[in-house]
C-alpha cells in the first residue's frame, strides 16, 4: 500500500462530527495531497472532498428509545460500512464520535487488520465504562478532546492523546459585544438573554415552550428585557417562527451567528450539549436545561455515573453553572436561576471568571493540524513509506 496516496474510510454520524471531520480531512490533505476519503458525513465533509456513501440526516437520534426507532436505517448503514472495511481497500479507518455505530466499525477494522483511529471519545467516564476494554482491543489510537480523558485511557492501557479541544480554534465571535448590540438593534442598557433550545428538532419541541414561558417571567420581574434566539442550521427557521406565534416578547431570531449571540448576552438559557462548552469558552453565564423521553431518562438514571450533565460543568469538575434536568426544567425554575445571574452582577462576574479557567484547560490553537500530524506519524510506523 502506498502511504503517499492513502485512502481513508472516515465516518461521522452527526453535525458536529461532520464539522470536525471536514477540518481533519483538510489537515490530512496538507500532509497527504494525494489522499482519498470515502465514508459517511454531511455537507462540510462533502465540500472537503469526501465521497460520502451515506449522509448524516438520519443519524442524529439521542437516547435509547429514539435510536431504536431508527434501528433499521442504522443497521443498513452499519452493514454497508462493514463491507467497505472488509474490502481491505483502505489504508486506515477514521471514526469520529457516534459510538453506537463507530465502536462496532472499530471492531471490524481490527478484524480486517485495518488501523483504526478514533477522534472524540465515547463518554465512558459517564456511563458504560466497560467499553474501554473494547477500545483497547479495537482502536489503534484514540484522540481525546477533554483533558482528563488521556490519563484515564492510558491507565487502562489505551494509546490516547489529548491535543486540545477543536472548539479552541472555532469559537470566536466576529464582532465586539457593542457592535453586535447595534447590529441586532438592542438597547445596551437593557439585560439581554439568549434562548438556545438545541440543534435537533426534538430538543426544540421539548424545550422551547418552557424557555418562552421562562422568558415571560423574567421580563415581568425585570420590567424590561430583550431576547435573542440563534437558530441552528439543522432547524427550520419557519418552525421557530410558528412556535413564537405573535411573538409578544419581540424575540429576535438570528441565523448563522451563534457565537456573536453568546458574546452579546448577559446570560443564556441553553440546551445541554456541546453548545454549553462553546458558551463557556466565551465566558458567558448560562442556565443549562434538558429533557429526554421519559423512558430514556429512567434508563439514563440507572446508567450515568457523572454528577453533572452539562459538558461545561463536566470539564470544570464542578457545578459552575446551574443545571435543570427533566421535571426540574420548568419555566419557574428556569426563570429563578436566570434571575439570580441577571440581578446580581457580582455573581455573574464570578461565573465568568470560573468559565475562563475552563477555557484554559482545553489546550492551544491548531488542534486539527496537531491531530493530523500525530495520526500521520502513527500511520508511518505501521505502513513504512
Amino acid at each position: 500500500m502506498n502511504i503517499a496516496e492513502p485512502h481513508f474510510l472516515i465516518v461521522a454520524g452527526e453535525a458536529s462530527g461532520d464539522l470536525h471531520g471536514a477540518e481533519l480531512v483538510q489537515s490530512l490533505l496538507d500532509i497527504y495531497p494525494q489522499a482519498r476519503f470515502t465514508g459517511m458525513g454531511g455537507t462540510r465533509m462533502r465540500d472537503a472532498g469526501v465521497n460520502t456513501l451515506f449522509g448524516i440526516e438520519r443519524m442524529g437520534a439521542v437516547g435509547l428509545v429514539e435510536v431504536f426507532s431508527e434501528f433499521g436505517h442504522y443497521y443498513n448503514v452499519y452493514r454497508a460500512l462493514m463491507e467497505e472495511i472488509a474490502s481491505r481497500k483502505y489504508t486506515a479507518v477514521i471514526l469520529i464520535d457516534s459510538p453506537t455505530l463507530n465502536l462496532r466499525l472499530a471492531k471490524q477494522g481490527r478484524r480486517h487488520d485495518c488501523p483504526v483511529y478514533y477522534f472524540i471519545s465515547p463518554q465512558v467516564w459517564a456511563w458504560r465504562k466497560g467499553r474501554i476494554k473494547d477500545i483497547r482491543k479495537w482502536v489503534h489510537k484514540m484522540f481525546v478532546i477533554l483533558p482528563f480523558e488521556e490519563e484515564m485511557y492510558r491507565e487502562a492501557g489505551v494509546d490516547a492523546e489529548f491535543l486540545g479541544h477543536p472548539f479552541i480554534d472555532m469559537v470566536h465571535p466576529t464582532r465586539s459585544r457593542e457592535e453586535s448590540l447595534e447590529k441586532f438593534s438592542l438597547n445596551p442598557d437593557v439585560k439581554t438573554v439568549g434562548l438556545l433550545p438545541g440543534s435537533r428538532m426534538n430538543e426544540v419541541t421539548s424545550l422551547l415552550d418552557e424557555m418562552l414561558q421562562a422568558a415571560e417571567k423574567i421580563k415581568k420581574e425585570l420590567g424590561s428585557c430583550q431576547f435573542l434566539l440563534p437558530v441552528a442550521e439543522t432547524i427550520d427557521t419557519d418552525l421557530i417562527r410558528q412556535k413564537l406565534g405573535s411573538n409578544p416578547l419581540d424575540i429576535k431570531i438570528v441565523t448563522g451567528e451563534t457565537y456573536n449571540v453568546m458574546n452579546t448576552c448577559d446570560t443564556l438559557i441553553i440546551a445541554s450539549g456541546s453548545a454549553t462548552l462553546e458558551a463557556g469558552i466565551l465566558g458567558c453565564p448560562m442556565v443549562i436545561i434538558y429533557k429526554l423521553n421519559p423512558l430514556t431518562y429512567r434508563i439514563a438514571l440507572m446508567l450515568i455515573k457523572t454528577p453533572y450533565y452539562g459538558l461545561v460543568n463536566i470539564v470544570a469538575g464542578e457545578g459552575v453553572v446551574p443545571e435543570l434536568i427533566q421535571h426540574e426544567a420548568n419555566a419557574e425554575n428556569i426563570a429563578t436561576e436566570s434571575l439570580k445571574i441577571l440581578k446580581n452582577p457580582q455573581h455573574s462576574q464570578k461565573i465568568r471568571e470560573r468559565l475562563l479557567l475552563v477555557r484554559e484547560n482545553l489546550g492551544s490553537p491548531g488542534v486539527m493540524k496537531a491531530v493530523a500530524k500525530s495520526l500521520a506519524n502513527s500511520l508511518s510506523k505501521i505502513i513504512p513509506s
